[in-house]
């Protein structure tokens, strides 16, 4: 499994720049209580790659895949890299590291 870690300077920029498609991988409490903006919820308690595969398809931006810490976002890759898409970045720090640095929250 390859795993490329992305910082918060990299995230940022991604979404600044539009080119980013952030999937956070937390549950739907965590996420409904603070999330990065622009990010989209798809928690890894009901993970369904077919539909995360099919929102990036018709999304057309770089996903990178997001949670609390940046241990739940490998999960998510793994999954994601068994049905053979070849899915790599995720946000390392992941939300703690975002509200921690006092970036904007959702």
């Amino acid at each position: 499994m390859r795993v490329v870690d992305l910082d918060r300077e990299a995230v940022k920029q991604g979404l600044s720049d539009g080119s980013m498609l952030v999937i956070d991988v937390r549950e739907p409490h965590e996420y409904e209580s603070g999330h990065i903006p622009g990010s989209v919820t798809h928690p890894l308690s009901t993970f369904d790659p077919a539909a995360v595969a099919d929102l990036i398809a018709h999304d057309g931006r770089r996903p990178v895949f997001s949670c609390g810490s940046g241990v739940r976002s490998v999960h998510a890759l793994n999954a994601m890299q068994g049905t053979g898409l070849g899915l790599e970045e995720h946000y390392k720090g992941g939300y703690r590291d975002w509200s921690a640095a006092g970036e904007p929250v959702a």
